[in-house]
């Protein structure tokens, strides 16, 4: 496995990443995918050598280096904070507090580089009554109201993975924080800390929902609206095959397209009023039955090549081998592992998939190499169980 060299927008940017789970180490796959030199900081306990130079199976960790650090210790401090003062940006994701428990918080960190940007990855943020306390995606959107409004009428709601809170409005957010603080660095301002929390990125991420309630034109009752599967025009269907096709034909030309298209209604169902949601369980019915009458790829071949706003609901395996999708190279074959490519593109600052996702201490030599440790101090910290 070898290294490409960095193209991206932010090469030359260097980010240290304190290990974490989900959201964090997203965003730090994001800043990775788009050039910045990223230097994950594992756990010593976590170092396996018989593993390096094959590629971790946790692909959120590609695109980055990996030094093993003991942070509880006072050497292990010192190491951090070493390649804190060689960097553009740090982020992290615990609880609030445990940073500054460390001596690795914002004010230790900025100490020894004013202009860093500290990037902070939580659920519920910094402050406020439940900032102390555990919690998980599903948590977050409960109280943000979106969860609430993701489900069918008359049934519960359904959390739509992990999507929208972790990697929404958490790490999509901390990495768009870290680079415009970066952007503010770089035209002179001290560094910052970027307090990113999952329930305000989701809370953002809702604004149409908010001005459209506004407006009138969203009710609060789950599953009877044009976006949450309430509209007959903006829903799933089954089709003859047990598999499901999406319809997305919101605009009146494009219902028109998809209605011309499929001979919509069946004999002796009816096409009633589309845009009288008294009728929308009747042309639901209507619709579903049609589009048990083919296969998915049948009416996918029929449908795709047009305005009918009609896809395909694709699988994990199946989603890399469409044709859309493999003209862009949206997926891509990085050591034999199939997965999403980096995004979005740069017509002059390509990005690139430039090195697998590391085992824990892979490159702990290297890094401290490069910031200056001698090969006989590095000894003795790894005598002594400070890295590995």
């Amino acid at each position: 496995m070898t290294a490409e060299q960095a193209t991206g927008p932010l090469t030359g940017v260097r980010v240290v990443e304190l290990a974490g789970i989900g959201p964090g180490p997203f965003a730090a796959m994001m800043l990775a995918d788009l050039g910045a030199d990223v230097i994950r900081v594992d756990r010593v306990g976590a170092v396996d050598p018989t593993c390096f130079g094959t590629p971790h199976p946790d692909l959120l960790n590609r695109g980055r280096r990996s030094i093993a650090v003991d942070l509880k210790s006072a050497d292990g401090r010192e190491v951090a904070l070493a390649l804190v003062g060689d960097a553009d940006a740090l982020i992290e994701g615990f609880r609030p507090g445990v940073t500054e428990r460390l001596g690795l918080g914002p004010a230790d960190c900025q100490t020894v580089n004013p202009r860093l940007v500290y990037g902070r990855m939580t659920g519920w943020g910094q402050d406020g009554p439940h900032a102390p306390y555990a919690g998980h995606d599903i948590d977050y959107l409960a109280l943000t109201g979106a969860l609430h409004g993701i489900g069918r009428a008359g049934q519960a709601p359904v959390p739509p993975l992990n999507l929208l809170g972790d990697f929404g409005g958490g790490a999509m957010m901390l990495a768009l924080g870290v680079v415009s603080a970066l952007y503010a660095v770089r035209g002179g301002a001290a560094g910052q800390v970027v307090d990113a929390a999952i329930v305000d990125g989701v809370a953002v991420l809702s604004t149409q929902i908010h001005a459209l309630r506004q407006l009138g034109r969203w009710q609060d009752a789950r599953g009877v609206n044009l976006l949450d599967g309430g509209a007959p025009f903006y829903d799933t269907y089954e089709c003859a095959d047990g598999r499901y096709v999406a319809v997305g034909a919101l605009e009146p030309k494009f219902y028109d397209e998809l209605v011309r298209r499929t001979g919509f209604p069946l004999p002796p169902d009816e096409a009633p009023d589309r845009t009288d949601p008294a009728n929308w369980p009747a042309l639901r019915a209507a619709w579903a039955r049609l589009f048990r009458t083919r296969t998915r790829d049948e009416w996918a071949a029929l449908l795709t090549a047009s305005d009918s706003c009609l896809a395909p609901v694709l699988d994990w395996r199946e989603a890399p081998e469409h044709p859309q999708l493999a003209a862009r190279g949206t997926f891509v074959d990085r050591d034999g592992v199939v997965q999403p490519a980096p995004a979005p593109r740069f017509s002059g600052t390509p990005t690139s998939l430039r090195r697998p996702p590391p085992w824990p201490g892979e490159h702990t030599d290297e890094v401290l190499t490069e910031i200056g440790y001698p090969a006989d101090r590095v000894a003795r910290l790894r005598a002594a169980g400070t890295v590995g």
